[in-house]
């Protein structure tokens, strides 16, 4: 694989706009290389032929005479082709090139390569630095979270045991100091040194250093005198470090509560004071231990991707001046790339330290010292494609053809739709099966998104907060889809016989069951508590599930720094909902399961469900929850954040609540010319207001201010015309209720079946919006933090985007918008709740 497409797939995602442009240098040295192959061609020729003329030099090779006058001048400073200078920039240190050839042919080419050159550079080292900063900030948040976790440790596990051990460990001191002393004199260099390394693990209580051993044995005598001397100073300063955490800090410790449930929204809501106050228990201590453990593994995965940001940016300049320097035959690489090692980019080992210290506390405190568990918890293998699951996915797709082939054929030969039982199987045991169909459609959908997303280099994982190596990919949904429509379709041909007993007038009890012995089935899969059949992504969906019914009890506001509270209601809850509302028709068809096996006579296929009042109650109130779900939630952000675009938000989900419950009533009681006028005028402000929301907020398109004209700023795709046609067809199938308004049919299709197919229209649309969503929700985040300082890196964002500090909302923008969104914030990991708040002034006053 070359190495720009190598750069490419090792780029964070959500750092892509701060990594090296390679693409722009390598098309500028192609412009040298076109300059210099059109100028020079002639010359190039007469050289080669030049040689031919000259003398023959014999087929044996002569010495070199070793008494040949050398140049009084260094061969470096004539062939010297840049210097490179730090200058200030913005109040940071940049670096600018000074090409010196610039007076030759062609030099001007050469002179914009260097300047985008040290733009490119600049914009890398001032971002590292940035991020840096960032992290050292987080560190200090982390440190004085492990002296709280070590102190409530004390607390709980031996709360009067330490005061008595203090002069034993002083003791322990001294005799490892004295036992230093009489060692290193009588031990070699390198053994001094590495001892000497060690006693200073054990005072400062630090990781190992990484400092090399002198190759002489110079000053350590000196040192071994200092470090000594340091001992016998310092000791009852330094030493506090291997002593246990002071128990007053405790004193001004609080618990965060990030656990939000119902209860404590009710307590909430009646004005009942929450309890910070820590619990001294094992179990408090077994939480608090959990949550700083996720934190740390969040801070070190972050700092690995900021090493491998380092790395590849370094080994990308190294590429660029290496090809600089192939193209032209010049020597500029050396200069340039020195540079590049004394940067902060190339010199700083800040992370590096801090990666081995976070091993360090990690292995010490969560690992019980064993390096090889904690090493896989920081650093997990990478989740590997299984055969397996590409086999068994293709074996299930072809038994799911094979079957509606089967369908197809044996409902032609046996002529089925022509007897008298037809009508009467497509009004009962139809809408039973049909529940399966749409939820395989909606999760190849999902696959679908699945792929490009991945395509595309969408961080879907990221953005749903899966938790790492968890997450499903397209194969492994397409393995559930086709293992769910074998299942189903097995059922529909096993089910065929619409021949009733001539003696009894009944069908066949078992295969009457069959359908509900599937759905049965299935949701005791989804239920089931062992690790098996992706338990993890099971039990991540069923939460979300239960945060969707629960909506107004959850709250949903966003954080992003990480010594602050994270809500629970999270986009997976928000994207949830929306799915749900495209799935209006398999809740009906829940529902009609319940009244069919509950109060139906299934053996003779007949039920009272269209004629019963209390069926026709509950339609309304099943077909309104997903709608209700979904405008408890904006209602609840609306409370809590006081921003109106919720408020219309809400607005949307209700105008499409009081559409989709008069269609329901016009459906059920076509005979009143009111419920069709109702249904008409309702539906209509409904679809025109969604649609607009889904161009406007959710894709961020039909900017007229835009480079892409109609669209927007920042896009995935390549090809704009995938965006109108998305445009295009989703204003089309938003229109898909007519269906129900019109009563639209066909002659050779029964009443069910077209219901069916514009059902299945509205789930394709969903998976659509799903993409474009995405793709929008990365570029603009609801929430920006302050990215003022570093506006200048962003040399291919409008400004217009990031103004100021603090949060600014651009709209409820999805999957495609919440990528787009997290790039220009350059958000590659979600903030974690910490478990304790500190009384800041106090430590300041300590």
């Amino acid at each position: 694989m070359k190495f720009g497409k190598e750069f490419v797939a090792q780029m964070v995602p959500e750092w892509q706009a701060a990594y090296m442009d390679y693409n722009l240098l390598k098309m500028q040295l192609k412009e040298i290389q076109r300059f210099h192959a059109r100028e020079r061609p002639a010359a190039h020729l007469v050289k080669q032929k030049s040689t031919l003329y000259r003398a023959f030099s014999g087929l044996i090779p002569r010495q070199k005479s070793q008494r040949q006058p050398t140049s009084l001048s260094s061969p470096d400073e004539e062939s010297q082709v840049i210097v490179v200078n730090s200058v200030a920039q913005d109040g940071s240190l940049g670096y600018e090139t000074r090409f010196l050839m610039s007076e030759e042919e062609g030099g001007e080419y050469e002179l914009v390569f260097f300047r985008r050159l040290d733009d490119e550079f600049n914009k890398v080292n001032k971002f590292h630095r940035s991020k840096v900063d960032e992290v050292l900030k987080e560190a200090d948040v982390l440190t004085k979270q492990m002296n709280a976790l070590i102190a409530f440790r004390i607390k709980v596990e031996n709360p009067n045991g330490w005061a008595d051990r203090s002069n034993d460990i002083n003791r322990l001191s001294s005799d490892v100091a004295a036992s230093w002393a009489t060692l290193s004199a009588s031990a070699p260099s390198g053994a001094r040194a590495a001892s000497r390394r060690v006693f200073k693990d054990f005072l400062l209580d630090v990781e190992p250093t990484c400092g090399r051993q002198q190759p002489d044995g110079s000053r350590n005598g000196e040192d071994d005198n200092a470090i000594h001397q340091n001992v016998e100073e310092k000791k009852p300063n330094d030493f506090r470090a291997t002593r246990p955490a002071p128990l007053q800090v405790l004193d001004r410790l609080k618990i965060n509560n990030t656990l939000e449930t119902p209860r404590s929204t009710i307590k909430g809501f009646l004005n009942v004071p929450n309890r910070t106050e820590p619990n001294f228990n094992k179990e408090s201590l077994k939480k608090v231990e959990e949550r700083l453990k996720r934190a740390l593994v969040v801070f070190y995965n972050k700092l690995r991707l900021l090493k491998s940001y380092s790395f590849l940016n370094t080994l990308a300049f190294s590429k660029i001046m290496k090809k600089y320097d192939k193209i032209t035959s010049r020597d500029a690489s050396k200069a340039y790339l020195k540079m590049v090692d004394n940067s902060y980019l190339g010199s700083s080992d800040e992370v590096s330290r801090l990666m081995e210290r976070v091993e360090h506390t990690f292995i010490k405190h969560f690992s019980n010292g064993n390096r090889s568990k904690g090493m896989r918890i920081l650093r997990p293998k990478a989740k590997r494609e299984q055969h397996r699951v590409t086999f068994f996915m293709g074996f299930f797709g072809g038994c799911t053809v094979a079957l509606v082939l089967a369908l197809i054929l044996i409902a032609r030969a046996r002529n089925l739709l022509d007897k008298p039982g037809a009508t009467q199987y497509m009004e009962t045991m139809f809408p039973l099966y049909s529940l399966f169909g749409f939820v395989v459609l909606h999760m190849l959908m999902y696959a679908a998104n699945i792929y490009f997303w991945r395509r595309y280099r969408v961080n879907y994982a990221f953005i749903f907060g899966f938790k790492q190596g968890t997450e499903l990919g397209y194969r492994e949904v397409l393995l559930l889809s086709f293992c769910l429509a074998t299942l189903a379709l097995a059922s529909v041909v096993s089910n065929l016989d619409m021949e009733m007993d001539p003696k009894t007038k009944d069908y066949k009890a078992l295969t009457e069951l069959i359908p509900l012995a599937l759905v049965v089935l299935v949701l005791i899969i989804f239920i089931y508590p062992f690790n098996i059949i992706y338990r993890s992504s099971r039990f991540f969906f069923l939460t979300c599930l239960f945060h969707c019914l629960c909506a107004p009890l959850y709250k949903t506001r966003y954080f992003h720094d990480i010594s602050v509270i994270v809500d629970i209601v999270t986009l997976p809850d928000f994207f949830l909902a929306d799915q749900l509302t495209s799935q209006l028709q398999s809740f009906r068809s829940l529902e009609f399961y319940v009244c069919y096996y509950g109060w139906g006579d299934y053996k003779l296929r007949q039920n009272t469900c269209s004629t019963s009042d209390v069926f026709r109650a509950f339609s309304f109130f099943v077909v309104a929850i997903p709608y209700w779900c979904r405008l408890f939630q904006c209602l609840r952000r609306l409370f809590e954040e006081k921003d109106a675009m919720q408020g219309y938000n809400a607005l949307k989900y209700f105008s499409a609540l009081v559409a989709i419950s008069v269609r329901t009533a016009y459906s059920l009681d076509r005979g009143k010319i009111n419920w069709n006028m109702m249904a008409w005028i309702f539906s209509i402000i409904a679809a025109i207001y969604g649609t607009y929301w889904d161009l406007v907020f959710d894709w961020g398109l039909l900017q007229r201010q835009s480079k892409n004209r109609w669209l927007r700023d920042k896009l995935l795709l390549p090809y704009k015309s995938v965006y109108f046609g998305a445009m295009a067809l989703n204003v089309l199938l938003r229109f898909a209720w007519l269906q129900t308004v019109l009563n639209f049919q066909v002659s050779f299709l029964h009443k069910e079946a077209m219901t069916t197919i514009f059902a299945s229209l509205e789930i394709i649309r969903r998976g659509i919006w799903n993409f474009f969503r995405d793709e929008n929700i990365r570029y603009i985040r609801l929430y920006i933090s302050d990215i003022s300082d570093i506006d200048d890196v962003r040399h291919d964002i409008d400004d217009d985007r990031y103004i100021g500090f603090g949060p600014i909302y651009r709209g409820n923008i999805w999957l495609e918008n919440e990528h787009l969104n997290n790039v220009g914030a350059y958000r590659a990991f979600k903030s974690v709740p910490l478990p304790f708040n500190y009384d800041e002034d106090e430590d300041k006053d300590d």
